[in-house]
């Protein structure tokens, strides 16, 4: 079965943009959970110029308390400063069920690519080896295509995310059938290696159905941008489960 975790940065984005409380992150991520989620996903940046420290905190106590998973992305090589006290630190203090390592810079709109593991290999491994200490499931972000991917296996990590902006863009373009052979190699690649796979990165309600038909066994897809896009027309408790439907139907 695919697990659906909404990813609640843009809800954040709102809520910072004017300032104050509204609207409220954890109410956002209770009401997706109550839609029928089966977790939840932030990805805290260094400028906080979306989902926070605190919130990160209140969502992980929310989590733990509904027994669902959290998932906490991130750059691990992201020194701490005022403010953000580091992916490591936050997942110490949260222990989210999974932890996914995003090689995205400070200046970066958004993920839009993965790990080099021939260059990022040996800075990866001790990180996520202190990752997994912790009990977290490490995931790793990586782009469809990458012959190195099986790499992620001998780092230590546990699971790949499939890097899907280059597929959505493709189906959005009226041709995805390249995207989805690369993401279904990818895919292949990385299970051989004993490494599961996630999925995440524009995937709306549109191209979801035909990707988790094409790629064999995909365990999660964290959705935010397109989900919270399309809960401004239809509400959030719709529009969660709409995606639950669309991945409960391609379950084995």
């Amino acid at each position: 079965m695919t697990a659906l975790s909404v990813n609640l940065n843009k809800i954040a984005v709102l809520r910072n943009s004017r300032g104050g409380d509204e609207p409220d992150v954890l109410k956002a991520g209770i009401a997706c959970l109550d839609a029928g989620a089966h977790g939840l996903t932030v990805h805290p940046r260094p400028d906080a110029r979306h989902i926070r420290s605190d919130d990160v905190h209140a969502l992980g106590a929310l989590c733990e308390v509904r027994g669902v998973e959290f998932n906490v992305e991130g750059n691990p090589f992201a020194p701490p400063r005022p403010g953000y006290p580091g992916l490591l630190a936050l997942c110490e203090a949260t222990r989210p069920a999974q932890v996914t390592l995003v090689p995205d810079g400070d200046g970066q709109l958004t993920s839009d690519h993965g790990f080099d593991f021939v260059r990022d290999g040996d800075a990866l491994r001790p990180l996520i080896a202190a990752f997994k200490a912790l009990g977290c499931r490490v995931s790793v972000f990586v782009d469809v295509g990458d012959p190195e991917v099986a790499r992620a296996a001998a780092l230590g990590a546990d699971r790949v995310e499939l890097y899907t902006g280059p597929y959505a863009e493709a189906f959005a373009n009226g041709h995805p059938e390249h995207a989805l052979r690369a993401a279904a190699g990818t895919a292949q690649l990385a299970q051989s290696a004993g490494l599961q796979v996630n999925a995440g990165h524009d995937l709306n309600q549109a191209n979801l159905g035909v990707f988790l038909v094409q790629v064999p066994d995909v365990r999660e897809v964290s959705i935010g941008h397109a989900l919270i896009g399309e809960a401004l027309y239809a509400g959030l408790d719709a529009t969660v489960r709409a995606y639950r439907r669309i991945v409960d139907a391609v379950a084995p």
